[in-house]
């Protein structure tokens, strides 16, 4: 039977939680809008009428068809020219999901989007479930058809990994600012010393140019090598401008809650620079100039008004 307006409500009340919940499990927002619009065809399928709780029903769907997508994914990553980064969200992004709880905003940092890569498909699922969400290790299990104590294990073993990785500091949102401006002040300034004292020792570079933008295929690693890179990718050139499409507005804003640099070319974001940021200082930068990663960025942006930007780079 046809859907009628109260059951295409009922699926619309749970979209944004599901595209959150998919984004998380898939570091990719338009991979997360496919599985949701799957979903949705599986609830016009189904018999909604014996559905007891929709939201339960929606989300074991949903996981699932994230589970599948994940598995294909590993294996398309490994013919992935150069490095994978998730594709960042900008601050206001409804699909950035709750951020009422520490947890909740970690588990959308770029940093952690980044970890959790290491993760296998099941594990990603019960620790978004159950950290982002909060979904009790029971409700878990149904949704993974595991057992509680299999979901509890599974569990643990996945925050370690993810824990193992980060020592991440939480900013607010004018402290994002300070940091970026102050990034911007010490890569702009000629010299490689005032960027090396922001970084940590170890601090690494990576970026994801998707093969269709040029993007070191191996990390720059150690605070010298990173602030070399730094200051090379600000320095201006004719190749640089020609990349983008012209000369970059430089803007500070947040990408899935950390701080972030942003390059806009006539209202088209082409580079969003996520900074991991530490107590010791910035450890990662994190580079998307894949321009398929960054179309729901540039939407995103032309939604609002920025002011004026920081600088013009190249």
């Amino acid at each position: 039977m046809p859907l009628t307006m109260s059951d295409v409500d009922r699926f619309e009340a749970s979209r944004f939680r599901l595209e959150a919940i998919a984004y998380r499990l898939l570091g990719s927002a338009s991979e997360a809008e496919d599985a949701v619009q799957e979903a949705f065809l599986r609830w016009q399928a189904a018999d909604v009428d014996r559905i007891e709780v929709p939201e339960a029903w929606l989300t074991k769907v949903l996981t699932n068809l994230c589970l599948n997508q994940l598995t294909s994914a590993r294996a398309r990553r490994e013919t992935y020219v150069g490095q994978w980064l998730p594709e960042p969200l900008l601050a206001g992004d409804v699909m950035l999901g709750p951020a009422d709880t520490a947890e909740q905003r970690e588990s959308v940092s770029y940093a952690v989007l980044t970890l959790m890569e290491r993760l296998s498909p099941n594990e990603r699922a019960v620790y978004v479930l159950r950290e982002a969400f909060d979904y009790p290790h029971r409700e878990i299990a149904e949704i993974l058809d595991i057992t509680e104590a299999s979901s509890q294990q599974i569990f643990h073993r996945a925050k370690k990994h993810v824990a193992d990785g980060q020592a991440r500091t939480e900013v607010d949102e004018a402290a994002a600012r300070r940091i970026v401006e102050e990034f911007l002040a010490a890569a702009t300034s000629g010299r490689t010393e005032p960027l090396v004292r922001l970084l940590t020792q170890d601090a690494i570079a990576i970026g994801d140019g998707g093969g269709k933008i040029p993007a070191r295929a191996k990390p720059f690693e150690g605070a010298v090598a990173v602030a070399k890179f730094m200051w090379g990718l600000f320095k201006p050139s004719k190749a640089k401008r020609a990349y983008a499409g012209g000369s970059p507005e430089v803007y500070a804003t947040t990408a899935n809650g950390d701080p972030a640099v942003v390059a806009v070319v006539d209202g088209r974001v082409v580079g969003v620079v996520c900074l991991e940021v530490t107590a010791e200082g910035i450890a990662a930068f994190r580079n998307q100039v894949n321009p398929d990663k960054l179309e729901r960025a540039s939407e995103q942006w032309a939604a609002v008004d920025h002011g004026e930007p920081l600088l013009h780079a190249f």
